[in-house]
Parts: structure tokens; C-alpha cells; sequence
């Protein structure tokens, strides 16, 4: 299953890319974030694997996420014009998964990010889920980019609805 989404953020593309590589942040836009936690390499640098578990429910899911390119690597000076790059897979239980972060300058101070996402299944009960529920996958996948945008340009946090 393959399916893209995009957003226009209303930051300038290097402080777009920034909060979007640093893990740290992670809890604040990702909705059931409860470990992200680097296995080997340096916290969201190019190769770093780390330990995912994600909260859905009473479910919990735990994967094991490899960045696989980040580009450029410095993204505090970024060239004019240059189209940012943050690509990692995804692997767990019955599932692997790639995702592809573009951002690029739409103008001075907005910043468009396309993610490019592809799912694979195993075993028969994730085939099934993949099969049965793909506008969900899409769904969350809008719902995520849609909570960074609002943290990015309101700081808002998506851990503080739960305890309204």
C-alpha cells in the first residue's frame, strides 16, 4: 500500500526541518508516542536505529525505526532552493514500512511537506488489516502532519488534550 500527503507549515523551511528532525519533540505532534529511543548512532542522525513503541488504544505496538537519509545533514544552513530530505523504515510485528519527508520552500516563510509513505504486511492478520483499513493508515498519517503544523507554528501539544 502506497499513498501520499502533504501540508504547508507556516515556518520557513529550515526551522520546519529542524523541529521535524529533532526526536526530542517527538511526544509534543505524535499522537501515542511513548518510547523513541536510539538502539545504536546519534538520536535522528543518518543510520541511527532506535526503539519505537506507539500506544493505539489498550494496544501497544513496538518497531524498530532506521533513519535512512537525511539531506542535507546540516539544517541550519540550507542552500536556496534545496529540497530537504528525511527518509527512515519502519519494522515490527507483521509490518514494514517506508517513509519519505520532502520539504520545500513554497515562499520565504512557508515551508510544503510531502511524505511519501509504503506499507508491506505479513502473516495473515496484518495482511488483513492493510487490506480492510488503508484510508486509516492515510487518515493517521494527515492527522500526524496535521499536529505537527499545530505545534510548529502555535507550540501546541497533543499530550495536553488528553488531560483537558
Amino acid at each position: 500500500m502506497k499513498y501520499t500527503n502533504s501540508i504547508e507549515i507556516a515556518l520557513p523551511r529550515e526551522k520546519t526541518a529542524q523541529l521535524l528532525a529533532d526526536p526530542a519533540h517527538l511526544p509534543k505532534w505524535l499522537r501515542g508516542m511513548v518510547v523513541h529511543e536510539p538502539l545504536s548512532g546519534v538520536h535522528g542522525q543518518l543510520g541511527t536505529k532506535s526503539r519505537v513503541v506507539m500506544q493505539s488504544g489498550k494496544r501497544k505496538i513496538e518497531c524498530t525505526e532506521t533513519i535512512t537519509r537525511r539531506d542535507p545533514a546540516d539544517l541550519h544552513e540550507i542552500p536556496e532552493g534545496t529540497v530537504v530530505h528525511f527518509d527512515r523504515e519502519i519494522v515490527g510485528a507483521g509490518m514494514w514500512s517506508v517513509v519519505r519527508d520532502r520539504l520545500t520552500e513554497a515562499d520565504p516563510g512557508t515551508t510544503h511537506w510531502e511524505q511519501e509513505s509504503e506499507y508491506r504486511f505479513s502473516g495473515l492478520l496484518m495482511r488483513l488489516v492493510g487490506r480492510l483499513m488503508p484510508g486509516a493508515f492515510h487518515k493517521q498519517s494527515q492527522q500526524h502532519m496535521q499536529d505537527f503544523k499545530e505545534f510548529a507554528e502555535q507550540g501546541k501539544d497533543v499530550r495536553e488534550e488528553s488531560v483537558r
